[in-house]
């Protein structure tokens, strides 16, 4: 234990110095990020942004010889076209590298050259009539956990998803296809938090509160289990208490770095899709999921900086029994039956370090499946914010054993505590 006490100094004085040393070698770099935009007039126009987000990682026990593994990794590559066409018609059309962390660029047997390949993400068709009213149809994020409607890029950390994921998010694919293989499929649910639905939501005042409402139905798990093509339905209803978010949409950020002021927002998400889950050879099951999230950030007073926290439980249902993982993992959609939480607190100074204010942030996870074991995981780090969630460097270490046991939510899981060590920077347009 105190061997891995002195490697988590080890790697925390390292992030520290690394940060400062960006911070100081970049006085250069512009600190303002926007968006480009094309206007034919106020009802007409057209935007196109970018962005990327990328990785150095260190895991112990994880190279060949069982020494840390040194990867450097892409984890998001994507093109942002949003526009408008109409007073009330809008779009948006957004692509990612979907396999630039794969080894090789190969996912279910397709690859560009060995290396990536980028696909379609977003295809929505917006319909906004008011605040109150207004209805998004394509393929889009199911409103779901704050969490998920972060997106990678606006978590308050650089790896925000550490909890279990919705079905959408658990799959790979929106198909039943597979790589061409010709056992029983277990099917698709959708990609990246997206599936093909029509979701409306609007926003309401209150009392000088914010209440924020939006409705889903979408295609859910496709083939697998789901033998009579059940749709999925999902709900979710945010309350804030003072300042509202500043979000396209139903989107979600994990922290504003006080720039929207005081925020005290809790919502909860309820989904759920008959046979959405589970083996069609030996049980399907049901799949319901609900989680709440809150979120509150404070500015303090006197110039003092900004305090953030994070939190979420999730409870999900799918009872498709111990005996599901005994068969191929193409015939059984094991996805998460359970409960989750985490919790996160940070804090970004008020003091300027070269271009931009350091955040300290600690992090605690626990992940307890039903039919495998619990497995738990500490996170400390500082991320370097330069323009917001724009520009940020972030160096973080873990300890725990959430990565090595990871999605097996099976009775073979297996995986000891280890120590990671990580260096990500992110940058949109």
């Amino acid at each position: 234990m105190k061997g891995h006490n002195v490697r988590r100094w080890k790697q925390f004085v390292v992030a520290g110095a690394m940060a400062a040393l960006v911070a100081g070698m970049g006085s250069t770099l512009p600190s303002a990020f926007a968006g480009g935009m094309i206007k034919a007039d106020e009802d007409k126009w057209i935007s196109i942004g970018m962005g990327i987000r990328t990785s150095f990682n260190a895991q112990e026990g994880a190279s060949p010889a069982g020494h840390y593994s040194n990867d450097f990794t892409i984890n998001n590559a994507r093109i942002y076209i949003n526009g408008q066409i109409h007073k009330y018609v809008k779009f948006e059309f957004n692509t990612d590298c979907f396999n630039c962390n794969a080894n090789g660029g190969a996912v279910l047997g397709a690859n560009f050259g060995g290396n990536s390949s980028i696909g379609l993400l977003d295809a929505i068709g917006k319909f906004e009539f008011n605040e109150m009213a207004n209805l998004w149809v394509g393929r889009m994020l199911l409103p779901s956990e704050r969490g998920e409607l972060n997106g990678p890029f606006y978590h308050a950390t650089f790896d925000g998803f550490r909890t279990p994921f919705f079905p959408s998010d658990f799959s790979g694919n929106f198909s039943t296809s597979n790589g061409g293989a010709t056992a029983p499929l277990s099917g698709g649910a959708g990609l990246y938090g997206r599936d093909n639905a029509a979701t409306f939501w609007g926003k309401v005042h209150p009392g000088g509160t914010h209440l924020l409402y939006a409705l889903a139905v979408s295609q859910g798990l496709r083939g697998g289990a789901n033998v009579g093509s059940s749709l999925m339905y999902t709900g979710r209803l945010q309350w804030n208490l003072l300042n509202d978010e500043p979000n396209p949409g139903y989107y979600t950020s994990g922290t504003y770095y006080g720039t929207a002021g005081d925020i005290v927002a809790i919502a909860g998400s309820v989904q759920h899709q008959k046979d959405g889950a589970g083996n069609a050879a030996i049980g399907n099951s049901d799949f319901t999921g609900a989680s709440v999230d809150l979120l509150v950030e404070k500015v303090l007073p006197n110039n003092m900086g900004v305090f953030t926290f994070n939190g979420e439980f999730k409870r999900h249902w799918a009872n498709y029994g111990a005996g599901a993982f005994t068969t191929s993992p193409t015939t059984c959609f094991c996805t998460f039956n359970g409960h989750s939480w985490t919790v996160y607190g940070l804090y970004l100074i008020p003091q300027e370090v070269g271009i931009g204010r350091f955040q300290p942030y600690v992090r605690f996870t626990s992940v307890d499946p039903r039919y495998s074991a619990m497995r738990q995981e500490f996170e400390y780090g500082v991320n370097y914010i330069i323009s917001g969630h724009n520009a940020r460097i972030s160096a973080y270490g873990r300890y725990g054993d959430l990565e090595t046991k990871w999605i097996n939510y099976g009775p073979n899981a297996a995986g000891n505590k280890v120590d990671s060590f990580h260096v990500a920077l992110q940058l949109q347009y």
